[in-house]
């Protein structure tokens, strides 16, 4: 498998596909929407289903692991299919996942619910990352990435703050009512507007097949560093997001509505890091930037760490460094991705699953590391994070 294609490689001058990149970047960013818009409403889910902290924080948990397994699959089926009908087919589910979680009487149907939800989500995530990659040049991959990673750092952003607004004026359950809609208008929009973007549709494998071209991107020691790195930066901060309704409600004293701007406040730090990585993007190599990103954020954790173990942990104190860790991961994110995806451009959709099935693994581990301790202070998340940090920078390092 070839590590990159040279610029004048004729195969990978691809044509005009009138695909629209906003259109693009629309589904990639619904692939994560229902995780995070539904955060500010957890401690008010939980007292309505009579559940705990612990019980509510696995819909999380569960929608991660959803988000991990089914990106191994769309990958593979893209590549055969093509993109368009596999979407298609992910958005179906998500919707049906919706309408189930909007009268679920109880926790058991809801996590049924939310595992439908990542099950279909994660379409977006693989086919968008995908479809944007085969529409563009070898040289305009990295640009094009960045500003997908850029707009889907909105979602984190935006969603946990739209989510309190929602809860707290019309109750949890209207959370997926709003999103039913949103995913039904995005699902016309590709069925009308949504062209085919695979040219070279291949067989589809067998498991031992698929399994074994996944172990050849993770043998290359760039992918494998690019995976790690960017796995643990990607949703690292879930374990914050998952904690955050009740260490700043129960310990610090926030609103559920709170909550959501104080989410939006440290997830715009993404935003910040990303519009960073977009800008230089051409001009410094993919693996400095990465390790720029890297660097920032175990700065920024430690910082975490010391303010908490000094007992001045406020909401000042708690948002500033998260938000400067959130920086690290905007910047170090779209340089993993992009440099996972120059390893072997033909096979984007794969590449595109297994980072995705790696990213939201991560994702799952991080969050039941922080959630496994009571939400009384800030050290499970500090030390959830410093370790990813720690994790993606050894990654980089050695590959």
């Amino acid at each position: 498998m070839p590590e990159d294609l040279s610029p004048d490689d004729p195969s990978d001058r691809r044509p005009a596909r009138h695909a629209s990149l906003a259109l693009l970047v629309a589904v990639t960013m619904t692939g994560t929407v229902a995780l995070h818009i539904f955060v500010p409403a957890l401690a008010v889910a939980a007292a309505d289903l009579g559940t705990d902290a612990a019980g509510i924080q696995t819909t999380i948990t569960v929608y991660l692991v959803g988000l991990a397994g089914g990106q191994l699959l769309y990958g593979p089926l893209s590549d055969r299919y093509g993109r368009r009908p596999v979407l298609i087919g992910g958005l179906a589910l998500y919707l049906a996942g919706l309408l189930l979680a909007i009268p679920a009487p109880n926790l058991g149907i809801l996590l049924v619910a939310r595992m439908m939800q990542s099950l279909g989500a994660c379409s977006c995530l693989v086919i968008g990352r995908a479809m944007v990659r085969d529409v563009s040049t070898r040289e305009d991959a990295a640009r094009k990435l960045a500003i997908l990673v850029t707009a889907m750092t909105l979602t984190p952003a935006l969603a946990p703050a739209i989510g309190g607004v929602v809860s707290q004026a019309f109750g949890w359950r209207a959370v997926f009512v709003l999103l039913a809609v949103v995913v039904a208008l995005l699902g016309a929009l590709v069925v009308l507007t949504l062209p085919e973007t695979n040219r070279h549709k291949v067989a589809l494998p067998g498991i031992g097949a698929v399994l074994a071209g996944y172990l050849r991107l993770v043998r290359i020691p760039t992918s494998r560093a690019y995976l790690v790195a960017g796995g643990c930066a990607g949703t690292s901060l879930y374990a914050f997001l998952a904690v955050a309704p009740f260490l700043l409600v129960n310990r610090l004293g926030r609103s559920p509505q709170e909550v959501g701007f104080d989410c939006l406040l440290v997830v715009f730090g993404m935003v910040a890091g990303a519009v960073l990585a977009s800008r230089i993007a051409g001009r410094v190599s993919i693996l400095w930037g990465a390790r720029c990103g890297n660097v920032i954020c175990i700065a920024s954790a430690v910082a975490l760490l010391a303010v908490d173990r000094s007992g001045l942990l406020t909401v000042t104190t708690l948002i500033v460094p998260l938000f400067a860790y959130a920086v690290g991961v905007g910047l170090l994110s779209p340089n993993a991705v992009a440099g996972l995806m120059n390893v072997d451009p033909h096979a984007a959709g794969s590449a595109s699953s297994l980072y995705g099935f790696t990213q939201m693994t991560f994702g799952a581990l991080f969050t039941a590391a922080a959630t496994a301790w009571p939400a009384t202070s800030a050290a499970p998340v500090a030390g959830t994070l410093l370790a990813a940090g720690l994790v993606a920078g050894l990654a980089l390092r050695r590959g």
